[in-house]
């Protein structure tokens, strides 16, 4: 919510065009360190899936314009992270380091 819509009470729906299931996930990637233990215990507690389907669940909501809308620095956060993994994996594929 931006300062001129706090000053006057109206609220943003923040998760427009997002299933509920797809705004708890960002939301736990927003907090999931909060959680005790490992993540993927959390994930697994939290969203009654494995760690694997999990990750293909986020990979795809990140690249929908409608989570960048709901959260746009938590999704450009996201989608670096990935992108550099991804480069670091071909770089050890190509025998270099990045």
């Amino acid at each position: 919510m931006d300062a001129a819509n706090a000053l006057h009470g109206h609220e943003e729906e923040p998760t427009r065009g997002l299933s509920e299931r797809d705004s708890k996930i960002l939301e736990f990637e927003r907090h999931w360190w909060k959680y005790a233990g490992a993540k993927e215990q959390a994930v697994r507690d939290e969203f009654d899936m494995s760690s694997t389907r999990y990750y293909q669940v986020l990979n795809a909501l990140i690249d929908r314009e409608e989570a960048l809308e709901a959260d746009p620095l938590l999704v450009r956060r996201l989608r670096r992270l990935r992108s550099q993994r991804q480069r670091q994996r071909s770089a050890r594929r190509l025998g270099f380091e990045v």
